[in-house]
Formats: structure tokens, sequence, C-alpha cells
């Protein structure tokens, strides 16, 4: 597994989605798995508009793949989708 690196795997989300407000005191870890769980939850849309979470990772993994990025930052950040998708879906099981 590849190690990562938040700072500029954030420079690069940030590349894919340049609408997103990701400025906080945070660390770019915390920025950056706070953004993908909210566009995950479609926190972002009006709640009559939201999709369901595996709409909302297909739609993120094919905008990942089609961005001008390299191939271990597109892997890193798809990774990052997976595991938070995941964890979305365990709280909603419980």
């Amino acid at each position: 597994m590849l190690a990562m690196d938040y700072e500029k795997l954030l420079d690069e989300y940030r590349t894919i989605w340049n609408n997103r407000k990701l400025q906080s005191d945070q660390v770019p870890e915390d920025i950056l798995r706070e953004a993908i769980h909210r566009d995950l939850k479609d926190e972002n849309s009006h709640p009559r508009a939201r999709r369901t979470l595996m709409e909302k990772y297909f739609l993120a993994t094919k905008r990942i793949l089609e961005a001008s990025l390299a191939s271990e930052s597109k892997i890193m950040l798809i990774q990052l989708h997976m595991e938070l998708a995941e964890a979305i879906q365990d709280e909603a099981g419980k």
C-alpha cells in the first residue's frame, strides 16, 4: 500500500472539485476526509435532490478517473473514497 501525502492529495482534490470550500485550521488529512465524507453523504445538495451513497461513490470515482492526475494519486483518492463509503455504510447499518 502506498503512503499517503495528504497535503498533495488535498491539493489534487481541490483541482477536481474546484468550487468546494476546503479552508480550515485542521491538518490536510482531516480536511480531505471531511470533504470526501460530506461529498459521499451528498451534504452539499438540497435534501430533496440528494443521491444515494453508491451513486455518489460512482460519480466521484468516475470524476477521479477522468481527471488529469497521476495514477498513484487517483488510486489513493479512490481508496479514501472507498474507505469512507464503507464507514458510512457501517454507520447506517447500526
